[in-house]
Parts: C-alpha cells; sequence; structure tokens
C-alpha cells in the first residue's frame, strides 16, 4: 500500500509499504477515505522534534471505512464509516474513566513517532490498523461527509475541548492567539457560547481575513494598542493560545485581564518557560493546558456538525490527491495553504 513516510526535516515521501494487519483482539483495519496534514506534523517536518523516528508514517487526521475487526470488536462493524481519534486509549483504565484519555496508561498517537507511547503508523495511508477500536473510532452518521467529520479527529475536537473546559459566559471577551487552524477551530467553537466579542491575533493577512469571515475580529500584532481599545484597556476574559511557542504563551499574559483565563491548546515542547509568577500572581492568573479530546467529545460534535452549528470544512482551503502529499507538505508548511486535505480512496470497501 501507499503511505506518506517521514524520512527526515523537510523530507516526506509516498512509499510502498506493508499494509497493517490485526495485531490484538481490538484491533481494527481501516480503508482510508480522507487525511489531513495538522499543524502537530510539521514539528518533526520542521525539525523541531530531533530524535522523531524516521519511517514513521504520518497522520492522525482521518476517515475511513471498517475493513476487518478484531474479536473482541462488537460495537464497530465492517463496512462502517468511521472518524478517528488522535489520541489512543484503552477506554477502561484510570484516567480514561475519568474522561483524561490522553493519561491513558496506554496511550500513543497516531503516526507521531515514539513522542506519546509506542509508534503507531498513521493514518496517511491507504490503510492503517486501529487500536482499542471501540474506543477510538466513532461512527459518522449518514448525514455528515466524510469531509465534515474529519476534522472531529483532532483540531476540531481541540477547539471544542479547550472552549468547553474554560467556561466561557456570555458578554465574556474571547482572545485567540493564533489564526492557523487550532485558532480558528476555537473562534468557530467559542461561538457557540455566545461571548460578547471574539478576538483573533494573527500576523498572516489570509488567516485574519479567514478568522473575519467566521465572524471574529481579526487583529495583526503590532495592532495591540487596538486591542487594549476595545477591551477597555482591561485585558480579555478568557484568551486561548493556539500556536505553542514561548512567544505567544508571553503575549497572551500580556492580552489577559487581571483574574481571566488562559488556555493553552498549542502543543508546546518548551521544559524552561520563563514565567514571571510575579504578575501572574499579581493579575490573580489561570493558566490551563488543554489537549483535545475526540474520545469524549466526537459523539457530541458530530451531532453539532448534523445539526448545522459548526461548519468545520469552511477553514479547508486545498483538497488534494494522496499522491501529490509531498505537495501539500510544502504548502502547508509555507503557509500557502491554511489546511490541506488528502483523497486517499474514493471507492467503498468492497
Amino acid at each position: 500500500m501507499k503511505a506518506a513516510v517521514y524520512k527526515g526535516p523537510g523530507r516526506v515521501l509516498l512509499e510502498i509499504v506493508q499494509p497493517p494487519v490485526l495485531l490484538n483482539p481490538t484491533d481494527a483495519i481501516i480503508d482510508v477515505m480522507l487525511t489531513a496534514i495538522c499543524g502537530t506534523d510539521l514539528h518533526p517536518y520542521r525539525g523541531h522534534i530531533h530524535d522523531f523516528k524516521k519511517d514513521c508514517i504520518l497522520g492522525h487526521e482521518f476517515t475511513g471505512i471498517v475493513k476487518a475487526v478484531g474479536s473482541e470488536v462488537k460495537n464497530i462493524k465492517v463496512g462502517d464509516r468511521v472518524v478517528a481519534s488522535d489520541v489512543i486509549a484503552c477506554g477502561s483504565c484510570w484516567y480514561c474513566k475519568k474522561g483524561l484519555h490522553y493519561q491513558c496508561e496506554k496511550a500513543s498517537l497516531f503516526g507521531y513517532g515514539e513522542v506519546v507511547g509506542e509508534y503507531t503508523p498513521g493514518g496517511q495511508a491507504e490503510m492503517v490498523r486501529v487500536p482499542f477500536a471501540e474506543t477510538v473510532l466513532h461512527k459518522i452518521p449518514d448525514q455528515i461527509s466524510d469531509e465534515e467529520a474529519l476534522l472531529v479527529s483532532d483540531i476540531l475536537s481541540t477547539g471544542f475541548t479547550c472552549t468547553e473546559e474554560a467556561d466561557i459566559q456570555h458578554n465574556d471577551i474571547v482572545a485567540v492567539v493564533g489564526g492557523g487552524p487550532l485558532g480558528l477551530m476555537i473562534s468557530m467553537c467559542a461561538q457557540l457560547y455566545h461571548p460578547k466579542m471574539i478576538i483573533v491575533i494573527e500576523p498572516n493577512d489570509t488567516r485574519r481575513k479567514k478568522a473575519e469571515e467566521l465572524g471574529a475580529i481579526a487583529l495583526s500584532p503590532g495592532q495591540l494598542d487596538k486591542f487594549k481599545k476595545i477591551t477597555e484597556k482591561r485585558g480579555a476574559d478568557i484568551v486561548f493560545e493556539a500556536v505553542g511557542v514561548d512567544k505567544t504563551l508571553k503575549m497572551s499574559l500580556d492580552l489577559v485581564r487581571s483574574g481571566g483565563k488562559i488556555v493553552c491548546a498549542g502543543s508546546h515542547k518548551s521544559e524552561n518557560f520563563p514565567l514571571n509568577t510575579r504578575i501572574s500572581f499579581a493579575k490573580e492568573i489561570s493558566i490551563k493546558f488543554a489537549v483535545g479530546n475526540p474520545i469524549k467529545y466526537s459523539r457530541k460534535l458530530l451531532q453539532l456538525i448534523g445539526e448545522k452549528k459548526l461548519h468545520p470544512t469552511k477553514i479547508i482551503t486545498h483538497r488534494l490527491s494522496f499522491d501529490e502529499v509531498e505537495e501539500a507538505y510544502r504548502i502547508f508548511n509555507e503557509q500557502e495553504a491554511l489546511k490541506v486535505i488528502l483523497q486517499v480512496k474514493r471507492e467503498k470497501h468492497e
């Protein structure tokens, strides 16, 4: 089968690899229909993770059709159309029962080397093995297309997770630092809670325009004087940090009002962030880090999509064939594309 294989920084090649097989009775094999490139995939692509596993099959956002199931899989059947959670979790340990699936004793991520747990080949491939299939896979309702369901795998779930857990109140001023795919999903999900306004801080003109199309006020980092005016010099009630670097977290600390909250949804890697505890204490700031939880929220998100309350496809700018995966990584890395999806297969499982 064909798969997108990581060969080192700046190199993702489409190669022929061995197809997956069932290894455990709780596994399923999926024929992949659609897959996407996530901003998290760019960390190894840009060389930010120095020990990232080479020859890793990438990808953790995908939909497909069930091709085979293990003997203990009862609620997922061959022929089901499904979307996968990017987080792999057992569903039965102490953390899973608490709804903290990323903290599962057996947690891993599709297509992300050995950064989290053991290596599990990802969904940028014609087929993929899904461990703990009944926990990780979610059936797509008939009225929802694969494309609408695709982003439930990660960025839509991440956006919803952090807005759900931020306790947004009616008339709150919400700021989102970063207008990439994740930031836009946060902005879209935040509207469900009817805040007074949503302000997206983003340097890229195209992304700011998209944020405005989705109903937010879009400002560049050079317009923070305007931000202060809009917020009456107090700052935002809640700031969502959607990039995952020290610079944007520092900006978030400046943008939040005294007594406000910061929710970090970007994938942070820093081990020595110089947090100014004096200012943070004086401002009585709450800081929360949130990892997306598709296992917990997929059913709710699919319902909201079906009810036309969420429209995740609005951020998709490029639809390419799977054979164009190398070009897809290039244009996404260079911000020529906002969100790229790849058509892996068109025919249904026979």
